[in-house]
């Protein structure tokens, strides 16, 4: 059964993201990051500059094999049919079809009002496919 988070009230979608990438490759974690064309191009930009100290080693889906063996996040507008990672980012609008080949799903969900309009439906769609899903108010966190 798939699991699947929702990190809520970010206070920048991106900026979060590319944190949690950033850890997610510091733990040698793999991750499938799916959005729009625009929204991954904008997290690539964002991935080269979010650190002057290191490199969140990332690619998009249609990198060289070589490339795409050896980066720990990889962008894709829509998912393949067989991903080899086990964790998905989910920066669409969206629930993308074939989520159900992930073990865990992560949702950013920032404080504007169509944002959590559209992450309501997504809990809803996750829970009617049988989710075990979880929610994270990154704001109470960051008030500890």
């Amino acid at each position: 059964m798939t699991q699947v988070e929702f990190h809520t009230r970010a206070p920048d979608r991106l900026l979060y993201a590319c944190r949690l990438l950033r850890k997610a490759a510091a733990g040698a974690a793999q991750v499938l990051v799916t959005a729009d064309r625009e929204t991954l191009d904008l997290l690539d930009r964002q991935l080269w500059a979010v650190s002057r100290t290191d490199f969140v080693p990332h690619c998009f889906h249609d990198a060289p094999a070589p490339v795409l063996d050896n980066s720990p996040i990889v962008l894709t507008p829509s998912l393949p049919a067989k991903a080899t990672q086990t964790i998905l980012l989910n920066l669409g609008s969206e629930v993308p079809p074939g989520f159900e080949q992930f073990a865990r799903v992560i949702e950013i969900v920032s404080d504007d009002a169509d944002d959590k309009r559209q992450a309501r439906s997504r809990w809803k769609r996750y829970a009617g496919s049988g989710c075990h899903l979880t929610s994270h108010d990154l704001q109470a966190r960051a008030a500890v």
